[in-house]
């Protein structure tokens, strides 16, 4: 005969699948009816017209489907009053609240307990020279091997994060004040573009943008995360200093393209962490040669040896040299693995990887 308590020993096998916690823990099944081989369930959603709601209604029909004596199962969707939603989220930002608090002082976020959770910022000395396209390369790579990955867009004045992944017109499912992250291609973004109306300029001082900043940091819920990669507006502005501060462990690496200028102004983005024990991790140059489709050679259209240069002042190494896309169409914002920016961004991954110290990271985490 089968019995509740088998029922909820399988169903904490089902995630949520926003949060990645068990459904059983965040108290999401409602109730359990049992008449012989045939089991019915109610679970409860945050939110009206999840659309998770049918993976977690399929999840929740396979595990049960494979309980002895289980022949028919049926799921019933129901949604949480405003108390259960604030009971849901209390319970989701509980993870590790009471780490880090001393007395009389607030937690810090769970994102910044230094739970083996490594930052790399990614700078640039001016704009222009596709620094968020190979941040957003860089993190699909990474995710591409088994890396839980993080993208906060800190360019609060420029976003282009969520253009280039093609998820613009999307918003963040919140729970009471919790923000859950946007998810694509493996990766976790957040973006100030999902929070203003289309063609709104940020207008802001310098300490709104930090506001900002720590409410990512604090209110997004990010799970388990490897790595948290930052894309920095270009400069050495206050978003930078910010970062700098706030994150005295994160790492930097720096975007320049093969021109002097870009070049130069790039070196000064490095050095501004070096002078705040930010270690530069190494150089990418961008735009770095140009693959004829007739010959097969690289030509080198925008000039040869600024990333080299750059690596070379700020004692680092030249990571990767990305060749610009066929200039007759218009370039993806996510290069296909298998093409040659693919490649490159491959190697880069796994660079980068050995630079953080994350290592042979597995393509499943328990």
């Amino acid at each position: 005969m089968v019995t509740r308590e088998q029922i909820i020993e399988a169903l904490r096998d089902v995630q949520d699948p926003e949060v990645h916690r068990s459904i059983v823990e965040l108290d999401m099944v409602q109730a359990v009816e049992i008449v012989g081989g045939r089991v019915s369930v109610e679970i409860l959603l945050t939110i009206r017209g999840c659309p998770l709601s049918h993976v977690i209604e399929d999840e929740v029909k396979k595990r049960l489907l494979a309980v002895a004596g289980v022949e028919q199962v049926e799921v019933r969707i129901s949604h949480m009053t405003d108390e259960q939603r604030a009971a849901f989220a209390a319970k989701v930002r509980s993870v590790g609240q009471a780490a880090g608090a001393n007395a009389g002082q607030a937690a810090l976020p769970p994102l910044l307990q230094g739970k083996g959770t490594q930052f790399l910022a990614i700078a640039s000395g001016k704009g222009g020279v596709g620094k968020s396209t190979v941040t957003a390369n860089l993190a699909v790579a990474l995710a591409r091997r088994g890396v839980r990955v993080a993208l906060i867009d800190a360019d609060i004045y420029g976003f282009s994060i969520p253009v280039i992944f093609g998820i613009q017109d999307q918003k963040p499912a919140t729970i009471e004040d919790l923000i859950m992250p946007v998810q694509v291609e493996g990766v976790k973004v957040i973006s100030m573009q999902f929070f203003v109306p289309k063609d709104t300029p940020v207008v802001w001082r310098g300490p709104m943008l930090g506001k900002t900043l720590r409410s990512f940091f604090g209110q997004v819920h990010w799970g388990d995360v490897d790595l948290v990669l930052l894309d920095l507006p270009p400069g050495t502005g206050d978003v930078a200093l910010d970062i700098h501060t706030l994150l005295p462990q994160s790492k930097q690496l720096i975007v320049t393209t093969p021109q002097a200028a870009a070049a130069e102004v790039a070196v000064r983005a490095g050095l501004m962490g070096v002078r705040t024990n930010h270690e530069v991790i190494g150089v990418v140059e961008n735009m770095a040669y140009y693959v004829c489709d007739s010959c097969g050679d690289p030509a080198y259209i925008f000039g040869r040896g600024g990333g080299e240069r750059v690596a070379s002042q700020l004692n680092t190494t030249l990571l990767a040299e990305i060749p610009i896309a066929n200039l007759d169409v218009q370039t993806p914002g996510i290069f296909a693995q298998d093409s040659l920016q693919g490649q490159v961004f491959d190697k880069l991954a796994s660079r980068v990887a050995e630079a953080m110290g994350i290592g042979q990271v597995q393509q499943s985490h328990a």
